[in-house]
């Protein structure tokens, strides 16, 4: 009886297990050269018809992938991991995904987990085709996530993407961990990490370097914290840009902490359209950060105009209850606080506590407009009506 009893136990453990999948096993050469894609999509049809925790394998080397999307919505409910310990690269020709909206694509799924890698999107040449003017394709995202839950992205690499570096879209409880972002300061739109209409999102122990925001924070996003985060280069971390539509999905429940940036156009920042919008920005703390060279370390823009075509109205995205404590260092402008909120709907509940930003070693300039709050051991010149 009791051996029976530790058979069942044996086969019921082996049944909950986890199962793996090398990429090896279905194709895949590690050579950088050999095309992997249908030995990867291959590998995802067995992982998907399975009911067991399902592990896919990638190990060292370099992988040849064009375009790809992970789709959960067919496959039996299961945690996915995918455990990558070499490099998947991108066609060296930009044209081969340049079209596509994702290099690497996962939707549709409850528990799934990137683990380590590099993901090297081979963008350059695309940025130089970008600023010759000619004329090219937008570019890719280089990994995304929609309509998914419980997303866990850790100590993954993404190199010299085409456009966005990650995107997390619709998806709720979402952790990502010791993620590098790293591309030249004159990419373009090669934003680091962009949230949209997603509920729950933590960012932690991140390391941004590119040619837009490390981090860009889109509307409905809600419960979003960054926590030690290393900026630089690229244009901080932004909310925004709102107001895009007229009716549009709030921004709220936004913490950012412990953050430091080096050498950036921005700070911290909210950003929005002067049009009419139904958005609105509230509940940001904004908390513990140092700004080293900077030329916006605070801004409020919501009359934000990237290029000449512009709306040039009013914006109607409300911002209210936006913290600013304990954000010290250098301006590379001599306007260190700059709050240009809208006159139609003014910013309320802006607290500014112990802000201490200088410019050629003396007290940085502030400057708001239709701004309402409090200041508290405030460093430079009173600014909040």
């Amino acid at each position: 009886m009791a051996s029976l009893l530790v058979l069942f136990v044996f086969f019921f453990i082996s049944s909950c297990s986890a199962q793996s999948y090398n990429v090896l096993s279905f194709g895949a050469k590690p050579d950088g050269k050999t095309d992997a894609t249908k030995a990867f999509m291959a590998v995802w049809q067995t992982a998907c018809a399975s009911s067991r925790p399902v592990t896919i394998v990638v190990p060292k080397g370099r992988f040849l992938l064009r375009s790809v999307t992970f789709d959960g919505s067919k496959c039996k409910p299961k945690p996915v991991t995918f455990r990558i310990d070499g490099t998947l690269v991108a066609p060296a020709d930009y044209r081969v995904i340049g079209n596509e909206d994702y290099w690497i694509f996962f939707q549709h799924l409850d528990g799934i987990t990137v683990y380590g890698g590099v993901l090297d999107a081979r963008g350059a040449s695309l940025w130089d085709c970008k600023k010759s003017g000619k004329n090219c394709p937008s570019g890719a995202t280089t990994i995304g996530f929609q309509s998914s839950s419980n997303v866990v992205v850790s100590g993954l690499t993404s190199l010299n993407s085409q456009m966005f570096h990650v995107v997390i879209n619709g998806c709720n409880n979402v952790k990502l961990q010791g993620v590098k972002v790293l591309a030249a300061g004159n990419s373009p739109n090669t934003d680091g990490i962009h949230v949209q209409s997603s509920s729950s999102v933590s960012i932690f122990n991140t390391k941004i370097s590119t040619g837009d925001d490390c981090v860009s924070i889109g509307p409905g996003t809600n419960g979003l914290w960054i926590e030690n985060v290393a900026c630089g280069p690229g244009h901080g971390i932004s909310i925004g840009s709102l107001g895009k539509d007229s009716v549009e999905s709030g921004v709220q429940n936004v913490t950012v902490k412990t953050v430091t940036f080096t050498g950036t156009d921005n700070g911290v920042r909210i950003k929005s359209w002067a049009r009419p919008s139904s958005g609105f920005a509230k509940n940001i703390r904004f908390q513990h950060c140092v700004m080293n060279n900077v030329e916006n370390p605070i801004i409020i823009d919501q009359n934000y105009c990237p290029d000449h075509d512009c709306p040039r109205q009013v914006s109607g995205i409300k911002i209210s209850d936006v913290l600013f404590v304990d954000i010290h260092g250098t301006s590379a402008t001599e306007v260190g606080v700059k709050l240009d909120c809208s006159s139609k709907k003014p910013c309320t509940g802006i607290r500014l506590e112990d802000v201490k930003l200088t410019y050629q070693n003396k007290p940085a300039a502030s400057a708001c407009t239709h701004a309402g709050g409090i200041e508290a051991g405030f460093f430079q010149p009173n600014c909040l009506g």
